[in-house]
């Protein structure tokens, strides 16, 4: 038995070690080659996984419950509760409208009802575990696109519950005592069966909160590493359990148990702990989805799989793109999001089990279900690529054609400073640049933020500043001084050698966004950099305020005066952005508020010479206080 499960393991293992680092090489996904190699091994190709479909997958979920518990550590309960609007908006609407829709398509094509509603439930439900690893792979968690994907997961992971709790009700029948479920749900009177969802919750928090935390504190004073790691998969392994024997979803109570420890001391240690699990469980649970496709069933009837694969992503897609224009997505953003949830998820594996213990699906019913299962997911990668390779490429050049304010379309007035990223560290160079009558021509390549900016009263052009043409379109031959604020490190030095190369005279500040980067500016002859803060942003600014002839001491003095008022606002705006009441108008006004305020102190000491450029350092304003009084 030992020897078995060390051959399979090693079998797992060496499929991902053979299969991703060939299709990364081709520039695809790694769930591909996860996939891939799953299929290559499994009990339909190579037979070395064995038949025991059920059990593999099982086994590999526990990968899935590990990465929501680690995503759990990175938000916060107030993070948490910030997202509640999105997550039942989005998730219960994708829910209703999917399940709605595949049930009318499903009866229609003369499926029983209690087995088109069980199918339909059962395909309403997305990857967890593509897609997080989407998002995590391409750093897309707070684009609005991940943002809207991780809510919808996370409602649905909550769907669970209660439509295990609706299937018996669907089957009005019994499971035969030696195939019944060990829930303690179960054994539960039928009237409190509903409201488990919320004890469980209730407790889960309390129980975090109240032993995790004294637990982990109690172990950590015996100074052993190790102990900690299995303290770490302890609490995992404990939690989901626990959620499985009440009823619950386990993923959904690892992520819960996540999110109350995300505020303890230990969050970093646990991310540095469970790290290494989660990336290999992952790897074993998208290796097991490839091993699980039942090719002899896919033989015996693919027209009928094949159709529905093909229906149930098109109808998934349909339904998420509605409900992304509906809540205002970006278009770039919503394709992003209905190509990434289209799919069945894995939870849908389990729920299918449960409905054929039910009687409510045939045994090949359910083992053609499952294949439809298996073969989106497995066609899901694939759309991801053609969505960023294709789509995404063509959206941009119809926002080229359509761009609004393009510095392509006519000559502009050159100014001396040009700033490249208007995002939020560049807008604050600007903000304070404005506020002080000190012109510059601003770049911006995101044509949505161009059309809000130029809503706030910003003269912001669209402009891509990594090309040549649109810089001497900016007027980059008569500018002195150069601000980069992009958000892409390799941007920003890709333009600083090109920049540095052609115009040697021209001064150039740039943010920076760790120490590597500041290393790599030093080294390419760049004195000005500024590593990325409000702070820094404001320093920034400070400096280029001198640079145009304002004293130093006079310059720190408006930048210290800009924070105050920057603080203010921000405070001002806090729980109107929380509540989604905060409009262009009102942004627009607090801007021309600010602006009138340093204005106002600008104007109080301009008749103490601020503005006569001063050759001393700032030792000497520094000792005349009168000066700026």
């Amino acid at each position: 038995m030992e020897s078995e499960i060390a051959m399979k393991t090693l079998i797992y293992l060496g499929a991902a070690i053979v299969m991703v680092p060939l299709v990364r090489k081709m520039g695809l996904s790694s769930v591909i080659g996860y996939i891939v190699g799953g299929i290559i091994i499994g009990p339909f190709v190579l037979k070395l996984t064995g038949q025991d479909i059920e059990d593999i997958m099982h086994a590999s979920e526990f990968g899935v419950v590990v990465l929501l518990f680690m995503i759990g550590l990175e938000l916060e309960p107030k993070k948490f509760w910030a997202l509640r609007k999105r997550i039942v908006g989005l998730g219960l609407s994708q829910m209703v409208l999917t399940v709605g829709i595949l049930f009318f398509i499903l009866t229609m094509a003369h499926w029983a009802p209690n087995q088109a509603i069980t199918v339909a439930m059962c395909f309403a439900m997305s990857s967890t575990a593509i897609v997080l690893q989407t998002l995590q792979e391409k750093n897309l968690f707070r684009t609005a696109g991940g943002e809207a994907a991780f809510s919808t997961l996370i409602f649905q992971d909550m769907a669970v519950i209660p439509i295990l709790a609706i299937l018996p009700f669907i089957a009005n029948h019994k499971v035969e005592n030696g195939n019944e479920m060990q829930l303690l749900i179960q054994k539960l009177p039928e009237w409190l069966q509903a409201a488990t969802v919320i004890f469980g919750v209730i407790f889960l928090i309390l129980f975090s909160k109240y032993l995790f935390v004294p637990f982990l504190r109690y172990v950590s004073k015996s100074g052993m590493p190790e102990l900690l790691t299995a303290s770490s998969l302890f609490l995992v392994v404990g939690v989901s359990e626990l959620m499985v024997s009440i009823g619950l979803s386990p993923a959904l109570g690892a992520f819960l148990a996540g999110v109350m420890l995300a505020n303890s001391e230990f969050r970093h240690e646990l991310e540095a702990q469970l790290d290494p699990f989660k990336g290999l469980l992952l790897a074993v649970f998208f290796v097991s989805v490839g091993s699980t496709i039942n090719f002899l069933t896919i033989q015996k009837d693919p027209v009928f799989i094949f159709s529905l694969a093909l229906v149930v992503l098109v109808v998934k897609f349909a339904v998420l793109f509605g409900i992304g224009r509906f809540f205002r997505i970006e278009q770039r953003q919503n394709y992003f999001y209905a190509f990434a949830l289209s799919q069945v998820g894995e939870f849908a594996f389990v729920l299918l089990s449960y409905s054929s213990q039910l009687f409510l699906l045939d045994n090949e019913l359910t083992s053609q279900m499952m294949a439809v299962t298996a073969i989106t997911m497995c066609v899901t990668p694939i759309l991801l690529i053609v969505h960023e390779k294709i789509l995404v490429k063509k959206l941009n050049r119809e926002k080229v054609q359509e761009k609004p304010y393009n510095i392509m379309d006519g000559k502009i007035r050159s100014k001396k400073i040009i700033i490249v990223g208007f995002g939020h560290f560049g807008s604050t160079v600007g903000r304070l640049l404005k506020a002080n009558k000190i012109s510059a021509t601003i770049l911006d390549h995101d044509t949505e933020r161009v059309k809000l900016l130029r809503s706030y009263g910003f003269d912001v052009y669209y402009g891509d500043a990594t090309r040549m043409p649109i810089l001497k379109a900016a007027g980059i031959h008569n500018a002195e001084i150069l601000v980069l604020c992009l958000d892409n490190p390799e941007d920003n030095k890709f333009i600083t050698e090109m920049v540095s190369e052609q115009f040697p005279d021209i001064k150039i500040f740039v943010r920076a966004k760790n120490r590597n980067d500041s290393y790599y500016y030093l080294n390419h002859g760049i004195d000005n950099i500024y590593r990325e803060t409000l702070g820094t942003a404001v320093e920034m600014a400070v400096d280029l305020l001198h640079e145009t002839g304002m004293r130093k001491y006079a310059a720190r003095r408006l930048g210290k005066r800009f924070m105050l008022i920057d603080k203010g606002t921000l405070r001002r705006f806090a729980r109107k952005h929380e509540e989604d009441e905060l409009t262009s108008f009102t942004m627009k006004e607090a801007l021309q508020k600010e602006e009138a305020l340093l204005a106002y102190d600008s104007m109080t000491f301009e008749t103490h010479d601020w503005f006569e450029r001063d050759d001393g350092d700032d030792d000497e304003d520094a000792e005349t206080p009168a000066t700026a009084r």
